[in-house]
C-alpha cells in the first residue's frame, strides 16, 4: 500500500506533518480528517511536488473534499462608517457555540467555518472569516484573536492563550461564555433597574412640558378675560411664570440639557474627570450600592476566572484593573499588582484601598492562606451576584412609589395652580346669578 506525505493543521491551528499509508490521496485525506486534521497538502512519497526558485509548493488537496471545508468568498470593497464592535450578547453566543463545536470534537478551523457561514451579524462574520483564514495559515488562536481588538479584548485573548498552552481551549472557552453569560446577565439586571426611573422621568418631563407650553397660556388667556386685574393665588403665579420661561427659553433649556450631558461624557474621556465621575456614581443615593456591588462582582469573576484558567496573577490583575469599569475599584487593583509584584500579600492593599468590603477581604485572605484563591473569589462573585439581585429588587420597590409620588406632585400641583382661579369664576359667576 503506497504511503503518502501530508501537511496538515490540528485543533489548535498549529501545523504538523507526517505520512500516512492508504490507496490513494483521497482516501489519506479522510483518515486524516478522522483524526481530527485539516490537510493542506497530501501526496505520495517519491512523487514531491515540483520546485520553484527553491521552494517547493504544496498541492492542493483533492477537489472531492472541498465543500466541507470550503472557506466562503470575501467580499471586496470600501464601506463607510463600517460599524467594528459586537454586542456583547452576539460575542457571548458566539463563543458559546464554538466552545459547544470544540467540545464535540471539530477541528479548531472547521467549527470556524461552521460558525462563519451561519453568522448573521456582519462585523461577527467577517471577523471570523478572518480568524479562520489566519488560523488555515499557521497562526495561533489566541495571536489571531489579538488582530482584533475591538472585539476581542485583553481578558478574552489571555485566556484562550492560556488555554492554548495547557492543551485544554474547549475548557478555556467553556469558562469564557460562562463568564459573559453570567456578565450578561448582571448587566440586564443593572439596565433594568435604571429603565424604570428613566422611563419615568421621561413621561413626567414629557406631560409637565406638555401642560406648561399647550395647556397653561390657554388658562392665563382665561383667566385674563374673566378676572380682570384681580389678584391671582401665590401657586397659580407660580406656575404661570414657569410656563412663560419656558414658552421664551425652550431652546435655551433643551440646548442646555444637550450641553450639560455631552459636558459629562467629555469629562469622562479625562483622567481626572472620569475618576470624579466614577466617585460620584459610587456616592448616589440607592444606585450607588448597586454599582459597588456590582464593580466587586465583576473584578471577582474576572480574576478568578482568569486565575482558572493559568493566566499569571499579575498578568491577571492587569487585566483585572483594565476591565474594571470604574477608576476606583481600578487604582485599588492597581495598588494591589505593584504590592503583589514586590512579594507582598494582596490582602494588605485590598483593605487599605477601602473600595472593598471588609467580607471580601476576609474571603480573599481565606482563599489565599489555604491555597484556594480562584475557587474563593469565584464564590465572591456568586454572593455578589445574589447581593445585586437583591439590590435590584429594593431599588425597583423603592423606586415605583417615589417615581409615582414625583409625577402626581408635578401634575397635581400644575392642575391645582389651574383650577384655584376657576373656582374664583365659579363663585363670581354664581354670585352674578
Amino acid at each position: 500500500m503506497p504511503r503518502f506525505q501530508y501537511v496538515a493543521l490540528d485543533a489548535r491551528g498549529q501545523e504538523s506533518t507526517g505520512s500516512v499509508e492508504a490507496n490513494s490521496a483521497n482516501e489519506a485525506i479522510g483518515h486524516l480528517r478522522q483524526a481530527g486534521y485539516f490537510p493542506t497538502g497530501v501526496y505520495e512519497e517519491g512523487k514531491a511536488p515540483a520546485a520553484r526558485n527553491g521552494k517547493v509548493k504544496r498541492p492542493r488537496t483533492a477537489r472531492i473534499a472541498a465543500p466541507a471545508i470550503a472557506t466562503p468568498k470575501r467580499k471586496t470593497g470600501i464601506t463607510l462608517f463600517q460599524r467594528q464592535k459586537v454586542k456583547s450578547k452576539i460575542l457571548m453566543i458566539f463563543t458559546r457555540q464554538l466552545a459547544t463545536l470544540i467540545d464535540s470534537g471539530l477541528p479548531l478551523l472547521r467549527s470556524l467555518n461552521v460558525l462563519a457561514r451561519q453568522e448573521r451579524d456582519p462585523v461577527l462574520k467577517r471577523t471570523t472569516e478572518a480568524l479562520g483564514d489566519s488560523v488555515q495559515s499557521g497562526n495561533t488562536f489566541s495571536d489571531s484573536l489579538a488582530q482584533h481588538p475591538k472585539i476581542f479584548n485583553e481578558l478574552y485573548v489571555s485566556m484562550v492563550k492560556a488555554g492554548e498552552l495547557g492543551g485544554v481551549l474547549e475548557v478555556v472557552l467553556g469558562r469564557l461564555a460562562e463568564f459573559q453569560e453570567k456578565a450578561q446577565k448582571i448587566k440586564g439586571k443593572v439596565l433594568s433597574a435604571m429603565i424604570y426611573p428613566a422611563i419615568v422621568m421621561t413621561m413626567a418631563v414629557a406631560i409637565m412640558g406638555f401642560l406648561l407650553v399647550f395647556i397653561v397660556p390657554r388658562f392665563e388667556a382665561i383667566f385674563k378675560d374673566m378676572l380682570g386685574d384681580k389678584p391671582l393665588p401665590g401657586i397659580t403665579i407660580f406656575v404661570i411664570s414657569i410656563s412663560r420661561f419656558a414658552q421664551n427659553n425652550w431652546v435655551m433649556l433643551i440646548g442646555g440639557v444637550v450641553a450639560l450631558i455631552f459636558g459629562i461624557k467629555l469629562l469622562a474621556r479625562t483622567p481626572g474627570g472620569r475618576s470624579l465621575v466614577d466617585q460620584f456614581k459610587l456616592r448616589l443615593p440607592l444606585f450607588g450600592d448597586l454599582i459597588r456591588k456590582t464593580s466587586i462582582s465583576r473584578f471577582a469573576r474576572t480574576l478568578g476566572t482568569l486565575v482558572t484558567s493559568g493566566v499569571s496573577i499579575l498578568q491577571a490583575l492587569n487585566i483585572t484593573r483594565d476591565t474594571a469599569g470604574n477608576t476606583v475599584i481600578a487604582n485599588a487593583i492597581s495598588q494591589v499588582h505593584d504590592r503583589v509584584k514586590e512579594g507582598e500579600s494582596i490582602v494588605q492593599p485590598l483593605e487599605t484601598s477601602g473600595a472593598f468590603p471588609p467580607m471580601v477581604v476576609s474571603m480573599i485572605d481565606v482563599g489565599e492562606e489555604t491555597g484556594q484563591l480562584p475557587d474563593m473569589l469565584l464564590k465572591i462573585a456568586d454572593v455578589y451576584d445574589g447581593e445585586v439581585d437583591n439590590s435590584v429588587a429594593a431599588l425597583t420597590s423603592i423606586l415605583e412609589p417615589l417615581m409615582i409620588v414625583f409625577l402626581a406632585v408635578v401634575v397635581g400641583t400644575i392642575v391645582i395652580a389651574l383650577f384655584l382661579p376657576l373656582i374664583s369664576i365659579i363663585t363670581t359667576l354664581q354670585q352674578q346669578t
